[in-house]
C-alpha cells in the first residue's frame, strides 16, 4: 500500500483468521485500526499490545445499534474513518430438507445481514466526509454451490450482488465497494473439515495449487482493493481460490 499512513479502518471479525490478517497488514502500513469481534478477551490483547493503534470493540453484526456503536467509537478514537473490511462470517450446515429456520437465520443474518448494516452505518459516515473503500468478504460459494451449504453459499451470493449495488449507489459519494471470495482457507472455521484426511484429499484434488490459501494471502488482495493502485476499480468481485474455480467444488456428500 501506498500513502496510506494516518488513515483509519474497521475490520469485522477482525480477531482471527481472514480479518486478523488484514489488521496486521494494515498495522504495518501505519492504519489506525478498530476491530469489531465477539472475542472480548482477543480484543483485550490485541488492544494490549497495540496501543494508541488498535481499538477493540464487542460487536454483533446482526445488531444494528452495534455497528453504530462501532463506527461512532471508531470516530471518537481516530478522527475519522476511510477504510472498511467487513470480514465476520459463520456458518450452521444442513441439508436443505432437514436444516432448521434458526440454522438458516443464523448463517444467512451473520453472513448477508451483518454485512448490509456493516455497510449501511460505514458508508453512511464515508458519505459525508469525503468517501472512503469497503471491502467485503463473499466467498467463492457466491458462484459454486457446496453439499449442506444452501445457507451459506445463498448468503455468500448476497454479499457479492450487495457489494455490487453499494457500488452503484455509492461511487457518487466517491466510496468505492468491492468483495474478495476466498476459497479454501486455513482458518479456524475450516480445520473440522481439513482436519480430515478424506475430506482435504478431496479438496485437493479440486484445487489446482493443491494446498489451502493462507489468511496472509487473502488479507493481500484486500488490501490491493482499498489501496490508490485500485482507485478505479468498483463493483468488482476478485476470486482468489488458487485457481479451484476453473475446476469445481469436491463431493462431500460422501463424507455426511
Amino acid at each position: 500500500m501506498s500513502n496510506e499512513s494516518g488513515k483509519v479502518a474497521i475490520v469485522t471479525g477482525g480477531a482471527s483468521g481472514i480479518g486478523y490478517a488484514i489488521v496486521q497488514r494494515l498495522l504495518k502500513a501505519d492504519v489506525k485500526v478498530a476491530v469489531a469481534d465477539l472475542n472480548l478477551d482477543k480484543l483485550k490483547d490485541m488492544e494490549e499490545k497495540h496501543k494508541g493503534n488498535l481499538i477493540g470493540c464487542v460487536t454483533n453484526v446482526t445488531k444494528e445499534a452495534d455497528i453504530q456503536n462501532l463506527v461512532q467509537k471508531t470516530v471518537e478514537t481516530f478522527g475519522g474513518l476511510d477504510y472498511a473490511f467487513n470480514v465476520a462470517g459463520a456458518s450452521k450446515s444442513g441439508a436443505i430438507v432437514d436444516q432448521s429456520e434458526e440454522d438458516w437465520d443464523f448463517t444467512v443474518d451473520l453472513c448477508l445481514k451483518g454485512v448490509f448494516l456493516s455497510v449501511k452505518h460505514e458508508a453512511k459516515y464515508m458519505k459525508e466526509h469525503g468517501g472512503g473503500a469497503i471491502v467485503n468478504v463473499a466467498s467463492l460459494n457466491a458462484h459454486v454451490p457446496m453439499f449442506y451449504g444452501a445457507a451459506y453459499s445463498s448468503a455468500k451470493a448476497g454479499v457479492e450482488m450487495l457489494t455490487k449495488n453499494a457500488a452503484l449507489e455509492l461511487s457518487q459519494h466517491n466510496i468505492r465497494v468491492n468483495a474478495i471470495l476466498p476459497g479454501l482457507v486455513s482458518t479456524p472455521l475450516t480445520s473440522g473439515l481439513t482436519q480430515v484426511e478424506a475430506i482435504n484429499d478431496a479438496y485437493m484434488e479440486r484445487i489446482p495449487m493443491r494446498r489451502a490459501g493462507d489468511p496472509d494471502e487473502m488479507a493481500g488482495p484486500a488490501m490491493f482493493l482499498v489501496s490508490d493502485d485500485a482507485t478505479y476499480v468498483n463493483g468488482a468481485s476478485l476470486v482468489v481460490d488458487g485457481a479451484w474455480a476453473v475446476t469445481g467444488y469436491p463431493d462431500l456428500s460422501k463424507f455426511m
